[in-house]
């Protein structure tokens, strides 16, 4: 594979939703290394949502132009205008796409001769995404043509690329290069608890609330805690379509015991509410259907960033690893199974500190400028 160089290149990244992930960290890194300019391509991904297609461009010398095309249609409809917005991108020394319908657009700028390298960088993994039927294998069809047509490919977890190897019959002769890049954060900007967090008694979550993240289970959970310690408070941070059902509940609690955010586009607003808390929940289901199975959440490491002991199912392939470095405390997904882990760490001043420590030497491997640097260096990127 030719070396592709940084410094001075142009790169567009596509991706759909504005949460903090692998798309949210290239922009920076690519300037940091010298990119003269970042052009980032935004779409819906939620009904709930704005129904914005989002156009920046980022140059070396600081400028930010920004555009929005809003034809005002919500997922899934706008999902068919990803192809085609906005009608013409610069030319570009890579694109990466974190889509499967952002790389085709890519694939069909590099024959073109509009982009020298195209990535195929996916997020997430599920089979039969739509249920049985004609969406699903349109959808599988055009995954698997940029996993063989892109130059190189990214899964966040083994567990991912193993069952997209699997599901499309890839093997290395008959697809793009591939590779597992897992989710990272920023060490340099991250706040963390204070070491004497123990006492706040605050449980803090952060998800898209849907059923699968487990956040009604959460507050039942949190009911169960308070009856022996009425002390314990939370902070849910997130949108999604359990926001009105999960503000209704929390107003069932006394006043100021549960503050719901909502959506907090400020990734570094999230951090430091993370950083106020004491314990961080993660209270997946076990729904056989869901693709956190597969998935590596990027909330595990914010939590991990600020220093905070993590009470989680074992849905996603990093539970066990968390739990080995002693940065996790494994629960079923019912809510005296959670509050009973909750209650484990917050009742503990001495596995609180523990897991604060583990925390914090578990993620210094995940520190994006190392994880960012190793993976375009595989992609024949060079700095």
């Amino acid at each position: 594979m030719r070396e592709l160089p940084v410094a001075g290149g142009t790169f567009v990244i596509v991706s759909n939703g504005f949460a903090d992930g692998p798309a949210e960290a290239l922009r920076p890194f690519l300037l940091d290394n010298g990119a003269h300019c970042v052009v980032d391509v935004s779409h819906p991904l939620v009904a709930e949502g704005p129904t914005g297609h989002r156009i920046v461009e980022y140059h070396a010398d600081g400028r930010e132009l920004r555009r929005t095309i809003d034809p005002k249609l919500r997922p899934p409809l706008s999902f068919g205008l990803d192809a085609f917005l906005p009608p013409r991108v610069e030319r570009s020394t890579g694109w990466f796409g974190f889509n499967c319908i952002a790389t085709a657009r890519g694939i069909a700028e590099r024959r073109l001769r509009r982009t020298e390298r195209v990535v195929h960088w996916s997020v997430d993994f599920v089979p039969q995404r739509f249920g049985p039927g004609r969406l699903t294998q349109i959808y599988e069809a055009v995954d698997k043509f940029c996993c063989k047509r892109a130059d190189a490919r990214v899964d966040l977890s083994g567990a991912a690329l193993e069952a997209r190897d699997t599901e499309y019959s890839l093997t290395p002769a008959n697809s793009a290069p591939s590779s597992v890049v897992p989710m990272g954060c920023w060490l340099d900007r991250t706040p963390t608890v204070d070491p004497t967090a123990a006492s706040a008694k605050r449980v803090v979550f952060l998800g898209h609330l849907v059923p699968r993240m487990g956040v009604l289970t959460l507050l039942d959970a949190l009911e169960v805690l308070r009856r022996d310690d009425p002390d314990v408070t939370a902070e849910i941070v997130g949108g999604g379509p359990l926001l009105d059902d999960v503000r209704a509940r929390a107003a069932l609690f006394p006043e100021g015991v549960v503050t719901v955010r909502g959506f907090v586009e400020d990734h570094r607003e999230v951090e430091s509410i993370l950083a106020g808390g004491t314990v961080a929940a993660a209270p997946y289901t076990d729904d056989a259907d869901s693709f956190t199975r597969w998935a590596d959440p990027g909330k595990l490491k914010a939590y991990l960033g600020a220093g905070l002991p993590i009470v989680m199912t074992s849905t996603p392939p990093i539970a066990p690893q968390l739990e080995a470095a002693g940065s996790a405390l494994l629960v079923q997904p019912d809510a005296g199974s959670v509050a009973a882990g909750l209650a484990k760490v917050l009742q503990d001043p001495s596995l609180w500190s523990s897991m604060h420590t583990a925390s914090l030497a578990e993620v210094a491997q995940y520190d994006w400028p190392a994880v960012l640097t190793e993976a375009l260096a595989s992609m024949g990127f060079v700095f």
